[in-house]
């Protein structure tokens, strides 16, 4: 491989949100990961750097061709330059679409168990979050489609967020799916805001698809976020687009992210998000390689050193979203016990719905060393807790 993965960066003392933590602790709980970004990347942010003056800066049109070639190129989308709007991140342009695509007391639905921020864009702006819980099945997860059209058919129902891949889950829609979806919320009048944030982290075979390419009807309805942010690394940079088709939805969305001051790029977002469309391919796919073998290298460890544990399907993310229900029901406290016994901190399922209850998530996004630390640090902290 022309990357090495396998260098154990240390992220300590470098106001790294996910690693401040007490040393004895490994963290693997955010979904940050723990590799340098493309250098292709730092080569650009490097030069912007050396010039040495970072005034307000505008769109230039090669993000617009960056982004534009890249969906062609790799999800075969063809997105118009007009649909593009510049936003700070996915979580701000969830945000406002909320406040100013919504109205107070209104309901906005989620598939649970999902992203947890979801809850805060929604709770914090006075809406009401709306549930509709996949379907769990013989370690599967799939939509219940009459809970949902019962719950989209609410006249009180008026914005739908679809996570695309789905965190935490890690499950890829298919077109079938994601079809459907759509013709249900076109019959009841509902707006979809796409979070496809994930979507450049999928298995070789599983390709995701864009829920605004998938018919007419959907593009039609739909706000769709996007970021090289999860996939290169590079959350800190604050960077991220939001695709709308449809001409009327677009200027709405346009006038809440740019009342939300959410719509003016920093200094360097520019760069970064050029340089990893046009030049990050190589590292991108070599990156998902190495992820696919941590996926398959932590599930041998769970199946031979924790069977009762079951780490669920799953084509998309770096996460590991594992099935503990068969030890306790009680996430939580498992993961404070696990943190304080075991020195690992991962995520308590019951943050991603009620549904998340009896299942931790696990960020496998590090070097093999590191997660191999990870899985040892699980084994015994689970032991242990059987044995209390």
């Amino acid at each position: 491989m022309r990357y090495d993965f396998s260098l154990m960066t240390d992220r300590r003392n470098t106001n790294s949100m996910k690693w401040d933590v007490e040393d004895s602790v490994l963290p693997m709980w955010v979904a940050d990961m723990d590799f340098r970004t493309a250098p292709e990347i730092i080569e650009a942010i490097e030069a912007k750097v050396r010039k040495g003056i970072f005034g307000y800066t505008t769109v230039p049109d090669e993000w617009y061709k960056s982004i534009g070639d890249w969906w062609e190129r790799r999800h075969n989308f063809q997105i118009d330059r007009d649909w593009l709007i510049f936003c700070t991140g996915v979580v701000p342009a969830i945000s406002s679409a909320v406040r100013k695509l919504t109205t107070v007391g209104e309901n906005i639905l989620v598939q649970t168990p999902v992203y947890n921020i979801f809850f805060n864009s929604i709770l914090n702006n006075g809406r009401n979050v709306v549930e509709s819980r996949l379907i769990y099945d013989d370690g599967e997860y799939s939509i219940d489609f009459a809970d949902l059209e019962e719950k989209l058919s609410d006249p009180q129902t008026t914005m739908m967020i679809l996570c695309n891949p789905h965190n935490p889950i890690g499950k890829v829609w298919d077109r079938v799916v994601l079809e459907r979806i759509g013709e249900l919320c076109k019959k009841h009048g509902v707006i979809v805001i796409s979070d496809e944030i994930h979507c450049d982290l999928t298995e070789n075979g599983h390709s995701y698809i864009p829920f605004a390419s998938v018919s007419g009807e959907c593009a039609d309805i739909s706000i769709t976020c996007i970021a090289p942010t999860k996939a290169f690394n590079i959350a800190g940079l604050q960077t991220a687009a939001v695709v709308v088709p449809n001409a009327m939805l677009r200027h709405r969305m346009n006038r809440a992210l740019n009342t939300d001051e959410v719509a003016e790029p920093n200094a360097i977002a520019m760069e970064a998000t050029i340089a990893a469309f046009s030049e990050g391919e190589e590292w991108l796919d070599e990156l998902s390689t190495y992820l696919y073998e941590n996926r398959r290298v932590a599930a041998e460890f769970l199946e031979s050193e924790l069977p009762e544990l079951h780490l669920v399907t799953a084509h998309a993310t770096y996460l590991l979203w594992v099935d503990v229900r068969c030890i306790t029901m009680d996430t939580e406290g498992l993961c404070r016990h696990l943190r304080e016994v075991a020195g690992i901190y991962v995520s308590a399922g019951d943050a991603y719905g009620e549904s998340g209850k009896g299942f931790i998530r696990i960020n496998a996004a590090c070097p093999r060393e590191r997660l191999m630390d990870g899985l040892e640090r699980l084994r015994k902290g689970i032991e242990k807790y059987k044995n209390l």
